[in-house]
């Protein structure tokens, strides 16, 4: 029962007071805003930095603390009147193809985010997302105070999972997506006391019911041994009062893994595949590292010279890619040499017969070319009817190590994909070796920045020193590059640090600025063998048109002529470079230093610059919600009092309602007027140039670019 307590009314002299009071605050904060920005007051330049995280590194339930939010285990929305659910009852599942809804007040750079996670969902599981279509239970998800989720289907209908700010990580989407498919945190299982141990005396009073496990009765485990590296494991630090850990492993060189938001983990995987009966994933195609005698299928196709499935070669490679020589009799590639090839020769390696979703695919190889300059390697498609179409020729990049290739696919039926290789006419002592080949039914990261000898830089890079990328083209013609603090900014030193940057190119003149809606992916890969196993660490930023300078005098995604730094390469050319925005706590050195980011002291960016404008456009609802809101609607005007009629207030206020639509409508036309005509003008932009990198489409012509 709520007890109302009564005051009696402040006297004249005591709201003289507090008016003084009130006034000479309010006096002293204009005094402080007005000093921060006359400090920030500065110039947009290339080195501007807009730290999307301000120095923290996140948590889950870091933020949902600084939100003021007490959910069950940090960030599971649970009803305390009801019983627990578990992932063991069949009633919790859903379809393996789960409607969602988007709400509108999500931000534009977590639906992106969203959606990149679904992504990952399909890649790597049988779990589908499909845009609600009337189901009966489907998750909405909205912008809340922070991140949080119910625990399995709850068959509430719209069940709401939380995106707020900060959430719009794919590891910690990935999480919450988890808790709504039916998983409690990993150190939640029963078995949890025989791999960690938990600091009693460390966890902030009133938190210790976040640390409770769960008997087999509750939850299971699936069969999957403990998983320090789950993206469902409380970090070291979670609730904890001070500095000191409330968590310590048993083993431990856990103590920096457990907490990971980078992604799946391969036993998170295998937990969700189990759950759900999976025994294929949505877009996966195929994956071959030549382990096997019959190198997963792969045929010899026609040609007078043949690949051979070795495990080095003299002139290079020495070593495979997938193993780089660590395991004793494994480690081999398919390799064409040229060097005992006459000109002309010609060896196909084709695929086995594959079926991927129709629309775009992703064929993902390693590549490593000690040929001559003008040896070839073509990729093909060969259909069904045993056709050929060339999707892209590879000449003249011999670097002496194994190269990532990206090259997306268009096929709507079943086809093989073929590597033919081309002797050229130049001396050779080597030839064209593959490795790792992946195939996904959806497209490519646009570009690819290997960092060499990334240990040695990392030894001589000082603290806050920036390395760049190269310039890359956006399919739609920006210009941008990312910068990296291998050591960290001097204030986060132990951190590597990225920070995406829009530059001058050749198509400014026809671009729209300030740059809207273009969501930047950058991604450091782990360089697994098979792509289902790879745990990239990604970070997505989006370009918001309207955001200001600090003094509020420029727009931060204007043309970086107006509003960068004039940069001036060692060749004597100049461009501009924007300010930047990314995250000073991109990836710590200890997990750079787990998995695969850095194999054969190489590591590999890959960068994506997406247009995502059309997620302004809010999510259509169903027909049959559409017309319920219709008739709740409608049931509210009839059931409004008639002599609301006569009442002024009500009056101004439904003019004023109508007027509003009228304007949001003539906005809308007029946005639909600017698309079509934007859609129908015919301007070519420049995707190839000197000075910049670009993986240009197979399909393109040469003739359909300008050359400077």
């Amino acid at each position: 029962m709520l007890r109302v307590l009564q005051r009696r009314p402040a006297t004249k002299t005591e709201r003289r007071r507090l008016f003084t009071r009130q006034t000479g605050v309010m006096e002293l904060r204009c005094i402080v805003v007005l000093l921060g920005l006359s400090l920030a007051a500065a110039k947009l330049t290339g080195d501007t930095e807009t730290d999307v995280d301000r120095g923290v590194d996140w948590d889950i339930f870091n933020i949902n603390e600084a939100a003021g939010l007490d959910l069950l285990e940090g960030d599971i929305e649970q009803d305390e009147t009801s019983s627990r659910n578990s992932i063991i009852g069949e009633k919790y599942r859903w379809p393996t193809t789960i409607p969602y809804y988007l709400e509108d007040n999500l931000d534009m750079n977590a639906k992106g985010v969203i959606l990149k996670a679904f992504d990952q969902y399909r890649l790597k599981t049988c779990i589908d997302f499909t845009p609600w279509n009337g189901e009966a239970n489907y998750i909405s998800v909205f912008k809340g105070s922070g991140c949080f989720s119910s625990v399995g289907n709850q068959h509430v209908g719209s069940q709401r999972l939380s995106i707020g700010n900060n959430c719009d990580r794919l590891g910690t989407v990935e999480h919450e997506f988890l808790h709504a498919l039916g998983f409690w945190h990993e150190q939640s299982r029963a078995d949890r006391d025989d791999y960690v141990n938990i600091i009693w005396d460390q966890i902030e009073q009133g938190k210790e019911h976040n640390f409770r496990t769960y008997d087999d009765k509750t939850s299971s485990a699936l069969g999957v041994p403990y998983d320090y590296g789950s993206v469902m494991h409380y970090s070291k630090t979670a609730f904890n009062i001070g500095s000191e850990p409330t968590i310590v492993t048993k083993i431990p060189q856990f103590m920096d893994v457990i907490g990971q938001r980078m992604g799946f983990s391969e036993s998170d995987l295998t937990k969700l595949n189990r759950l759900y009966n999976c025994t294929k994933s949505s877009t996966f195609v195929e994956s071959c590292n030549f382990e096997q005698e019959n190198i997963c299928g792969m045929i010899q196709g026609p040609g007078n010279r043949k690949w051979e499935q070795l495990s080095s070669v003299s002139e290079g490679p020495q070593t495979d890619f997938s193993n780089m020589g660590q395991c004793k009799g494994k480690g081999f590639f398919m390799h064409f040499s040229s060097a005992s090839a006459a000109p002309g020769d010609q060896a196909f390696l084709e695929s086995r017969w594959l079926y991927p979703k129709p629309g775009a695919q992703c064929l993902q190889f390693f590549l490593y070319n000690s040929g001559a300059v003008d040896d070839v390697l073509n990729i093909l498609v060969r259909d069904s009817d045993g056709k050929l179409t060339l999707v892209k020729s590879i000449s003249g990049d011999v670097t002496g190590s194994w190269e990532l290739h990206n090259v997306n696919l268009d096929v709507t039926k079943k086809a093989r994909v073929v590597f033919e290789a081309v002797r050229g006419k130049s001396p050779s002592t080597g030839g064209f070796s593959l490795d790792d080949i992946n195939v996904s039914s959806m497209k490519c990261p646009q570009h690819i920045w290997h960092i060499r000898n990334i240990t040695g830089l990392m030894a001589t890079t000082p603290v806050g020193r920036k390395t760049y990328s190269p310039r890359f083209l956006s399919p739609a013609g920006y210009s941008f590059q990312v910068g990296v603090y291998l050591n960290g900014r001097s204030d986060r030193p132990g951190y590597v640090a990225t920070y995406f940057h829009l530059t001058s190119g050749p198509n400014d003149h026809q671009l729209k600025w300030p740059c809207p809606w273009q969501m930047a992916t950058m991604a450091l890969m782990d360089q697994k063998s098979d792509v289902r196993q790879q745990m990239n660490m990604h970070r997505m930023v989006t370009t918001e048109p309207d955001k200001m300078s600090s003094d509020g005098t420029e727009f931060y995604w204007d043309n970086p002529s107006k509003v960068g730094s004039k940069v001036t390469e060692s060749d004597g050319s100049t461009y501009y470079r924007g300010p930047g925005t990314g995250t000073s706590v991109f990836i710590t050195h200890s997990r750079l230093k787990s998995r695969n980011y850095i194999k054969g002291d190489d590591a590999f960016f890959l960068f994506s610059l997406e247009d995502i404008s059309n997620l302004l456009v809010p999510q259509p609802l169903p027909q049959s919600a559409a017309r319920a809101d219709e008739g709740l609607m409608k049931a509210a005007v009839q059931s409004a009092p008639q002599e609301a009629a006569n009442n002024p207030a009500v009056i101004t206020a439904v003019a004023g309602s109508v007027a509003a639509a009228m304007l949001v409508a003539s906005m809308l036309v007029i946005l639909r007027m600017r698309r079509r005509r934007q859609e129908s003008d015919e301007v070519v932009i420049v995707q190839d140039m000197p000075g910049f990198t670009e993986e240009r489409p197979a399909e393109s012509s040469p003739s359909a670019f300008i050359a400077p």
